[in-house]
């Protein structure tokens, strides 16, 4: 089934609770998958220090320490869980490149200015608990929870799929033509890090954003492109966006106040929420894009 979560924080008195909130919706979806999850995290000065680059790695042994000495310069790494966070002020090209310079193996799970991606194997509140989400701040928040039908369960598999910068996608459902995009996104010069059909979406998307496109018109010309069923969430720097397939087959709810967006697989992930007893409550339609900018 899989659970999708997100929180757009219009109020900056809520910033400091940007975690606790997210993390009570993400582990009230627990049980539409608990094999895995992912959170995508803006904001969170601790995490993304302001003036630094962050990079998310994922399948890297090496202890911070040791990774943070063979990378040099001012580079500092914090493990979360499964996932290591590379900052530096370097561009962020530039650190993607010195990490898997020094580790050909590594898997990079998200990179840019104000983002942190954790990913990891487990039940949603386990893996809360050891990144600390609770106590994260920030602006803007996704999530996922997993139940695995396209690949194996392991970190790299969870959601959600980082691929552009300060970008991430989740995902509820299947892209039954995944692979023919696949051919024709390597065709391209796209370079995939697995088998996985929502990281075709997700690098579709990013295709669209660097070719100068809004998230909006990508999200148009990835329902026009795609076939299956689906609900997506994606998320960048400065917006926020929902939308369902053609029959909208995959549940969804959006709620919105003048303090904050979100939206979640099931209304009682949002039912925790500030003020939600104000908010305005309605399902998505199917193939309308629903966009919010900082």
């Amino acid at each position: 089934m899989c659970g999708i979560v997100g929180l757009h924080l219009r109020s900056p008195d809520l910033h400091p609770q940007l975690g606790a909130l997210l993390t009570g919706m993400l582990c009230e979806m627990a049980d539409r998958g608990s094999d895995s999850a992912g959170v995508a995290v803006y904001g969170n000065a601790a995490w993304c220090p302001p003036g630094r680059n962050c990079v998310s790695v994922l399948e890297l042994s090496a202890a911070p320490d040791e990774i943070a000495a063979a990378l040099g310069g001012d580079v500092e790494v914090r493990a979360l869980g499964e996932t290591l966070l590379v900052t530096g002020t370097a561009p962020v090209e530039a650190l993607q490149s010195a990490v898997l310079a020094a580790y050909p193996d590594a898997l990079i799970s998200g990179f840019g200015a104000d983002v942190a991606v954790l990913k990891g194997v487990g039940h949603p509140r386990d893996l809360t608990a050891a990144w600390g989400l609770a106590e994260a701040t920030g602006w803007q928040g996704v999530g996922h929870t997993r139940m695995a039908t396209e690949s194996a369960v392991t970190p790299s598999g969870a959601h959600p799929y980082a691929v552009g910068p300060d970008q991430c996608l989740v995902h509820n459902g299947s892209f039954a033509n995944h692979a023919t995009i696949r051919r024709e996104l390597r065709r391209a010069g796209v370079v995939f890090d697995s088998e996985n059909d929502t990281e075709v979406g997700a690098r579709f998307v990013a295709q669209q954003l660097a070719n100068g496109r809004d998230v909006e018109t990508a999200l148009k010309e990835l329902c026009a492109t795609f076939d299956g069923f689906y609900t997506l969430l994606v998320s960048n720097s400065d917006s926020f966006a929902v939308v369902r397939d053609a029959i909208a087959c995959k549940p969804a709810v959006i709620a919105e106040t003048d303090d904050w967006v979100a939206m979640a697989s099931e209304y009682r992930a949002l039912a925790g929420l500030p003020g939600v007893e104000r908010a305005a409550i309605w399902e998505p339609e199917p193939e309308v894009v629903y966009a919010w900018t900082r």
